[in-house]
């Protein structure tokens, strides 16, 4: 699922790539993917008729991450934001018939496309209106590489909870971006077992633990994202980051730090957690 490194890295090049371009015609392909002013999802033909009317004509202002989402603003205020989840890509390049995922296609001023392609169609493609939007951020958390987020704002995400560090570090509302493979890097980096209560932490284990996540996640943006399967950035191509991964997807191999297998589980939140016994507390 991409994360903070992989969303961050579609918006950067998508904003060099079509920021003042115009947005001429919108075809829906796969209705199912749409949500109407953050509603639940709406397979309805209005919808779709609903989004060509609000984005033909519109020119893209900037683009953009929140989350794990990338956000195209609009010169009339407005965003489209689409989460891919699982499978979901936004891929710039000429126009193509020849894709048997796509759910979304915008055609672009200077003749391209951007298109949202998505194999289980588990994404979101929304389009929000300045208030609607506003709504739905004010419901996620502090951003991890924003400048103001300092040990003191991430001590106050993690004080207080009784629940796992990592499942901590993967609630959007307490944490924007942050998921499950970056959850696991940072902790093992850090030293710290996943299982740890939050509120267990010191303040010593703090500071280690937001200097390594924001390092992480800045070395992954560097690294072009983490492909395994199904990322690809908005050019095709995939991210570099996996070879630097030193917990995630490494159950049952030896620890870099200690030498002692790696154990792995899905205990917290049903998702792979990946830690050392030897060297993390």
């Amino acid at each position: 699922m991409p994360e903070l490194p992989e969303t961050e890295t579609i918006a950067r090049d998508l904003h060099a790539a079509i920021a003042g371009t115009a947005i001429t015609d919108v075809e829906v392909l796969r209705r199912d993917v749409l949500r109407a002013s953050g509603a639940p999802r709406s397979a309805s033909g209005a919808a779709a008729v609903a989004l060509t009317r609000h984005l033909v004509g519109e020119t893209v202002r900037r683009v953009w991450r929140r989350a794990k989402s990338v956000v195209l603003s609009l010169e009339n205020g407005a965003h489209l934001v689409v989460t891919p989840r699982f499978t979901g890509a936004l891929i710039l390049g000429a126009p193509t018939t020849d894709d048997p995922y796509a759910c979304l296609r915008l055609s672009l001023s200077d003749g391209r496309e951007l298109r949202y392609t998505d194999v289980r169609r588990l994404g979101t493609v929304a389009f929000l209106s300045p208030d609607a939007f506003a709504l739905w951020s004010a419901a996620l958390g502090p951003e991890p590489l924003d400048a103001d987020f300092t040990v003191e704002r991430f001590s106050g995400c993690l004080r207080g909870s009784k629940r796992a560090v990592k499942a901590v570090l993967m609630d959007q509302s307490r944490l924007a971006g942050v998921g499950n493979i970056y959850a696991n890097e940072a902790l093992w980096r850090a030293g710290i077992r996943p299982s740890r209560r939050a509120s267990s932490l010191t303040q010593s284990q703090r500071e280690t633990l937001h200097g390594e996540l924001t390092a992480v996640l800045r070395a992954a943006v560097a690294a072009r994202g983490t492909s395994f399967r199904d990322y690809r950035d908005a050019f095709g191509a995939r991210g570099g980051f996996a070879a630097q991964l030193q917990a995630y997807g490494r159950g049952g191999q030896p620890c870099a730090r200690c030498g002692a297998p790696l154990k792995s589980s899905h205990a917290i939140d049903g998702r792979a957690t990946v830690w050392c016994a030897g060297c993390q507390r």
